[in-house]
C-alpha cells in the first residue's frame, strides 16, 4: 500500500476502550458534537487503509487522579501486530506510580515493542511533565529511544462541564513544563500534541528553539489555526510540523480539507503530512 499520510494522534474507539474511558468517552463525545460511536480496531484499521494512511495509536491512563483503569498497552501492541501496515503504537503511564510506571517503559519498548509513550496529558494526570520527581521516566524513555507526546493546551476531558471536572489547564502549558523537559533531555525526541490554544507561540517558541521538539497539530480544527501557527509551519518549522487528527475528535477528511485550503507550500505539505513523520518513526 502506497502510504500518503500519517496520522500522528489517533484514538481507539471500541469496546474495551469506550468501557475504560466511562462517562469520559460521553462527555468528550458532546463536546466535538457528535455522538459516541464504537469502531472496532479491525474496522478503523481498514478505514485508514481505505484513506493509504497510517495512524499512530494513542492510549491513556489517569488511574492515580481518577481511580479508572486504563485500556492495557498490552491491548494497543496486539492492535499493531494485528495491523503492522496501518498501525504504529503509543503505550502509556501514570507518572505518580514511579517505579512502576519506569517498569512499564521498558515493557513497551522491550517487549511490546511500541514506538513511543504518549498520550500524556498533565491536566487530567495533574503532574508537571518538568518536576524532577519524573525525570527517571523521561530517562527511562529517552534510554530506549522512544517518542514521547505531552498533551497541550486546552483539554477536551471536563471542557463544557462545571469546574471542568477539577481539572486545570495550567498543567497544560507549554512554557515552562515541556520547555523545561526538551531542555534537560537533548538525547529525548518530545512532540507537543495540538497547536496548545490559548498558547500556540509557547509551542512554536519552543520548537524554534529545540530541534528535539516537534508539534502535532491535532484536536483543533485547521480553520480555527493561528496566523502564527501557519506562517511558522510554512516556513522555518516546516520539518517540525506534523499532521494528525486526534481521531474521533475530527475526522482526518475534514482536517486535510481545511488544511490544503490554508494554502501551505507543496513541498511543506508534504513534509507535514508524511515524510516528517517517516523520518521521526524510521519508515523507509
Amino acid at each position: 500500500m502506497e502510504i500518503k499520510a500519517i496520522d500522528c494522534h489517533v484514538h481507539l474507539r471500541d469496546d474495551l476502550t469506550v468501557q475504560a474511558l466511562g462517562a469520559r468517552a460521553h462527555q468528550q463525545a458532546k463536546y466535538f458534537g457528535g455522538e459516541l460511536e464504537v469502531v472496532s480496531v479491525d474496522e478503523l484499521a481498514d478505514q485508514y487503509r481505505e484513506r493509504q494512511m497510517m495512524a499512530v495509536l494513542m492510549n491513556s491512563s489517569d488511574i492515580t487522579t481518577s481511580g479508572t483503569k486504563p485500556v492495557p498497552n498490552d491491548h494497543i501492541a496486539a492492535a499493531v501486530r494485528k495491523h503492522p501496515d496501518v498501525f504504529i503504537g503509543f503505550g502509556v503511564i501514570d507518572p505518580w506510580l514511579g517505579r512502576i510506571a519506569k517498569d512499564e517503559i521498558k515493557r513497551c519498548a522491550e517487549e511490546l515493542g511500541l514506538a513511543g509513550i504518549g498520550e500524556l496529558n498533565p491536566g487530567r494526570q495533574k503532574f508537571h511533565p518538568n518536576d524532577p520527581r519524573f525525570y527517571p521516566l523521561w530517562e527511562e524513555v529517552a534510554t530506549h529511544g522512544m517518542l514521547i507526546t505531552f498533551h497541550s493546551g486546552f483539554m477536551a476531558s471536563g471542557a463544557g462541564t462545571p469546574g471542568g471536572r477539577g481539572y486545570k489547564l495550567d498543567a497544560c502549558r507549554p512554557i515552562p513544563y515541556l520547555d523545561d523537559v526538551a531542555a534537560d533531555f537533548p538525547e529525548l525526541t518530545i512532540i507537543g500534541a495540538h497547536p496548545s490554544w490559548p498558547w500556540p507561540e509557547e509551542n512554536l517558541a519552543i520548537a524554534r528553539h529545540k530541534s528535539n521538539f516537534y508539534i502535532d497539530m491535532s484536536g483543533w480544527a485547521p480553520r480555527y489555526f493561528p496566523d502564527s501557527l501557519v506562517r511558522y509551519a510554512n516556513s522555518i518549522l516546516q520539518n517540525q510540523c506534523l499532521f494528525g487528527s486526534d481521531w474521533p475528535a475530527l475526522t482526518p477528511e475534514r482536517w486535510i480539507e481545511e488544511f490544503d485550503a490554508l494554502g501551505f507550500k507543496p513541498e511543506v505539505r508534504q513534509k507535514i503530512l508524511l515524510e516528517n513523520a517517516k523520518t521521526l518513526f524510521k519508515i523507509a
